[in-house]
């Protein structure tokens, strides 16, 4: 997966047809702006091939969320100087000034992610002395600019799937307040991905692997921060070697948990599926739903342990149709592998 990801940034260049290009170089001030720039150009993230500026440093979170079988490619700026604190729990305390990068892509055939990849949209987190604003910026067919949609996009993308099978898909642009929605943390916006224990994993770095933990406090960036092996960590979701209720867990805590948590705006349901929940009722065991509508599928329980045919946590994962669907947002398709391993999961836990 992060050999796809890193892929990605050989093929940028491709999209605006190899030509060379002068360094870009990150416009802070732009960044602190009051008013968001209208096209993403003016942040110098990315110069006119398409490669990041020498300041951004590539990130991969051990366990990402799914968005229709999009490549992510993820990137963090810091202001000069400045450094990351390290927190055991949720996202890493990032100095004003900052911003995570993110952008979304597909290649043509997912069986050749460098080859013939169209960028779609890259979305921006940025600290400001008010805290995190959320933007996102949608890019032309030549992939050379990418303008501000604060309500949102729809765009049509067609690509091949990894086993070969014609896709086609009204890809979303989130508007401002669904990027609200799933980043809200008691109603305040705030990262998701970067946290220690998403960090907590080695990345194919273009001179070599390493643990991001490790990377950024050698570089001098991160403060505060223990060795690796006493930091906490997310198992890897598509790691068979990790056990199967670590990557079912993780797998959840990325799709699900940031909704699904008591600082959430799912919190009211009473279904925390975060990595840190560890009672079984709060993880939908033998849980009845607060309100029981359509979503349900007629099923009683959100996790029926060892039938997973008869949890309502499949049931919402396998559907498409919007209001039965979960997670509501980030995805028209039905993740397979996603839904093969949650159900594997519920189909081995003991029946009660």
């Amino acid at each position: 997966m992060r050999r796809a990801l890193a892929g990605l940034a050989a093929a940028a260049a491709v999209l605006a047809g190899g030509t060379a290009a002068a360094p870009a170089r990150v416009a802070q001030e732009a960044l602190l702006a009051e008013t968001p720039a209208p096209a993403i150009g003016a942040y110098g993230l990315f110069d006119a091939a398409g490669r990041p500026a020498a300041e951004l440093i590539p990130f991969a979170p051990a366990t990402p969320l799914f968005s229709d079988y999009a490549e992510k490619q993820r990137w963090l700026y810091l202001p000069p100087g400045t450094k990351v604190r390290y927190t055991a729990e949720g996202p890493l305390d990032f100095p004003v000034g900052s911003a995570l990068v993110k952008t979304f892509a597909y290649p043509a055939d997912l069986r050749r992610p460098k080859e013939a990849v169209r960028r779609l949209e890259t979305r921006l987190l940025i600290r400001k002395a008010s805290g995190w604003t959320a933007l996102a910026y949608v890019w032309n067919e030549a992939g050379t600019e990418a303008v501000l949609k604060r309500a949102g996009a729809r765009i049509d993308v067609a690509f091949t799937d990894a086993k070969g099978a014609a896709r086609r898909i009204d890809y979303a642009v989130p508007n401002v307040n669904q990027c609200k929605e799933c980043h809200a943390r008691d109603e305040v916006l705030v990262p998701i991905g970067p946290s220690a224990r998403n960090l907590n994993a080695d990345f194919d770095y273009p001179d070599g692997r390493e643990n991001q933990l490790k990377r950024l406090a050698r570089l001098g960036l991160l403060e505060g921060a223990p060795a690796p092996a006493r930091a906490p960590r997310t198992p890897v979701w598509d790691d068979t070697a990790e056990p199967l209720d670590q990557r079912a867990r993780a797998y959840l805590d990325a799709n699900c948990g940031h909704c699904h948590s008591p600082t959430g705006i799912a919190d009211n349901s009473g279904l925390n599926l975060n990595l840190e929940e560890t009672r079984p009722y709060a993880l939908g065991v033998g849980k009845a739903p607060v309100a029981a509508g359509r979503g349900s599928g007629g099923l009683e329980v959100a996790i029926a342990p060892g039938r997973p045919e008869a949890s309502i946590l499949v049931h919402r994962m396998a559907s498409t149709e919007p209001g039965v669907m979960m997670p509501e947002l980030s995805r028209s398709l039905v993740h397979e592998e996603g839904l093969a391993l949650v159900r594997a999961w519920i189909a081995a836990m003991p029946k009660s």
